[in-house]
């Protein structure tokens, strides 16, 4: 049932739901997320400014609560799809909850598909524009298999935030982390250099990178050609 509009309504069911993402949903509505505002802001420039998202299909894998998917809505992107699997199903994050709450608080046309890392392919999704990959690389067991599937949605732009380590290394490298090794997260396995992203979305056929930015982790712009550079 859409509670678009309904202030109190939504003000009481935000309270319900622990939130990682700072969403403002209007009439002095925001989620109390952990990351702030102020760092989503700084994230949204990192990740959108360098490209023309009016009227581009964009897919966000690992969503969460949401607030890049509705950025790109909101920065002109004509179809949005965002996916998940993890945080959606995880029973204390309730993602897909707090999701679809935000979605219907702010009205947007948002599509939602619930999708593993690992099952994303073009002929299950289709391809898109812009392609979001915002802090999930790190997490994936096989990190590469991850991007490689990232990388076949993306018809003009990857966008990859990701941890990054072993910058002292000039060759491409990438650590494993056992157990709960960073930052006391089991689900935390890879730390890849910068010489080892590049490299490896080199090999996936674009054709210029830009990057890194910092966000405060490392952002990377993947190109298949010039049409969407801003």
């Amino acid at each position: 049932m859409s509670i678009h509009g309904d202030t109190k309504a939504i003000a009481e069911r935000v309270k319900q739901f622990w939130w990682y993402h700072s969403i403002d949903l209007g009439n002095g509505i925001v989620t109390r997320g952990i990351k702030s505002p102020e760092l989503h802001a700084q994230e949204a420039a990192a990740f959108f400014d360098p490209i023309r998202m009016k009227g581009t299909s964009v897919v966000d894998i690992g969503a969460w609560n949401g607030f890049y998917s509705f950025e790109a809505k909101r920065r002109g992107a004509k179809r949005v799809l965002a996916t998940d699997s993890y945080c959606w199903n995880h029973e204390q994050f309730r993602g897909r909850e707090t999701f679809d709450l935000a979605r219907s608080a702010l009205g947007l046309d948002i599509e939602t598909l619930t999708i593993d890392v690992p099952e994303l392919s073009p002929e299950k999704l289709g391809t898109f524009d812009v392609v979001l990959f915002l802090g999930v690389l790190y997490h994936l067991f096989d990190p590469i298999d991850g991007l490689r599937r990232a990388a076949s949605l993306a018809k003009e732009v990857l966008v990859v935030e990701t941890h990054t380590d072993l910058q002292e290394l000039k060759r491409p490298a990438m650590v494993l982390y056992p157990g709960s090794e960073l930052n006391n997260d089991p689900t935390n396995w890879w730390g890849p250099n910068v010489a080892c992203v590049k490299e490896l979305l080199k090999t996936m056929g674009f054709v210029r990178i830009d990057g890194p930015t910092f966000s405060p982790r490392a952002v990377f712009h993947a190109w298949r050609s010039t049409k969407l550079v801003s």
